[in-house]
């Protein structure tokens, strides 16, 4: 018995030595020889913002093709979706009107699906702390004016994806709230931390029983700058938008594979979404997660690692206003009958790496936190239960069971950029998304060996 106790020990201690030796190759890798960086350089400049129907994300549809081709993955192919086409046409503007008769121009976007105003829209503005405080408005004051909430993201949230939750709605839904009441259009703060002139975009949503109305989202500095005259003052706010919705479009998902070696038919599903807003560059969203799982892909086969499962790498169109490339992935393959053990995504930006999060059965929440002894060394200490990701979501509803994984990076400074026009190339640091990739590689390996 206890030679038997001996040999498993020894066994155990192999392994992990192998672990470890295989996984400093792939930051060695990473770090030394890396092509993210480029990659991503490429992605921003040579394509640029990709909003689903665009002919920019036509191209990066190309480049992601051709990428996957030159890094000689097994299996390289497109999957075609239909995604909505909304385009934001000429540059929105917006003034206030004091009723001192002064002029102020503001900065502001139109977020995503809205309508436009079918030229120049005045009216008496009114201001809202919060979203609530809106729904409880009485309609006489709301009626014939544009609605502004200035709702704030929470600043003592450490994690700053709580903060960004707690007042999403207001984007999502404010249009519709706000013309319950007889708003002529609504006026966001920008859901953003720092106090900037950079206004934040982003999908909203109306009601077929509820009348649509324009919806924008002002920035943070123009917020506070309303917010204070308000309390004085009255103002009128001068709104223009040209945005207008048409028929959807044909799109793709593109794919690529490194086929497994032992059980090819079993797949681990991993990626990020090609599409951005189309505003700035869409750097950190998702620009990183597509690079992040571009190059621990090649990290590995450049290694020359064969996996046991299939691992499968899809860049997902249409995350940002409609999923439809996670929607139609899942439910092609639950048509297809293929067997789906895992998923993993990375759109939370190329920032330091801190670790992955599972939202699965207990058992592989237990499996993620044995790898944290993997990482020690790299500073990643986030091995927990939490969320996977928007793209790899719609597999919950055919794989009940299966566990989806989070990439975790550092989030305090995401929210500078998320659909705005400051994410841009510029504002990726090339040593972080690098260690991004070189984690997503490390982790991929570990869920390959021990699933």
């Amino acid at each position: 018995m206890f030679r038997i106790l001996i040999l498993l020990f020894l066994s155990y201690s192999a392994a992990a030595q192998t672990d470890s030796i295989f996984i400093r190759k792939v930051y060695n890798s990473a770090l030394t020889n890396g092509r993210a960086h480029e990659d991503l350089r490429s992605l921003c400049k040579d394509v640029g913002a990709r909003i689903s129907g665009s002919a920019e994300a036509e191209m990066a549809v190309y480049w992601g093709q051709n990428k996957m081709k030159e890094y000689g993955f097994d299996k390289v192919y497109l999957q075609e979706i239909t995604v909505p086409h909304w385009e934001r046409g000429t540059t929105e503007a917006g003034w206030i009107k004091t009723s001192r008769g002064q002029l102020m121009k503001v900065h502001l976007l139109a977020l995503g699906g809205s309508i436009g105003t079918e030229g120049l829209m005045e009216a008496d503005i009114i201001e809202f702390k919060t979203l609530d405080a809106l729904k409880k408005a009485n309609p006489i004051d709301v009626k014939g004016k544009i609605a502004f909430i200035n709702q704030a993201m929470d600043e003592q949230q450490i994690n700053t994806f709580r903060a960004y939750g707690g007042c999403y709605s207001i984007r999502g839904v404010g249009a519709v709230e706000a013309s319950k009441l007889g708003a002529k259009a609504v006026i966001i703060r920008s859901l953003g931390l720092p106090i900037d002139e950079h206004p934040h975009t982003g999908s909203m949503h109306y009601a077929d029983s509820v009348t649509r109305i324009p919806a924008a989202a002002l920035s943070t500095h123009d917020s506070d700058k309303l917010s204070l005259l308000l309390r004085t003052e009255k103002a009128k706010f001068v709104l223009e938008m040209d945005c207008r919705s048409f028929p959807d479009a044909v799109s793709y998902n593109v794919v690529g594979e490194l086929t497994g070696t032992a059980n090819p038919d079993e797949i681990i599903t991993f990626g990020g979404h090609l599409d951005s807003w189309d505003t700035g560059e869409g750097a950190h969203d998702d620009g990183a997660g597509i690079v992040h799982t571009l190059e621990a892909m090649r990290i590995l086969k450049s290694l020359n690692y064969k996996p046991k499962h299939t691992l499968r790498l899809v860049f997902f169109m249409n995350e940002e206003n409609g999923n439809q490339g996670g929607e139609t992935y899942a439910s092609i393959v639950k048509e297809k009958g293929e067997k789906q053990i895992a998923a993993l995504e990375s759109d939370r930006g190329g920032f330091a790496p801190r670790g992955f999060h599972c939202d699965g059965p207990e058992e592989f929440v237990t499996m993620l936190q044995s790898f944290a002894s993997n990482f020690t060394e790299y500073d990643l200490h986030v091995f927990e239960k939490g969320y996977g990701g928007v793209d790899i979501s719609p597999l919950k509803d055919y794989y009940p069971e299966i566990p989806l994984f989070g990439f975790v990076p550092d989030s305090q400074r995401y929210f500078d950029f998320h659909h705005a026009p400051s994410d841009v190339f510029e504002n990726v640091n090339k040593r972080e998304l690098e260690l991004g990739a070189a984690a997503i590689a490390s982790f991929l390996y570990l869920l390959d060996r021990k699933l």
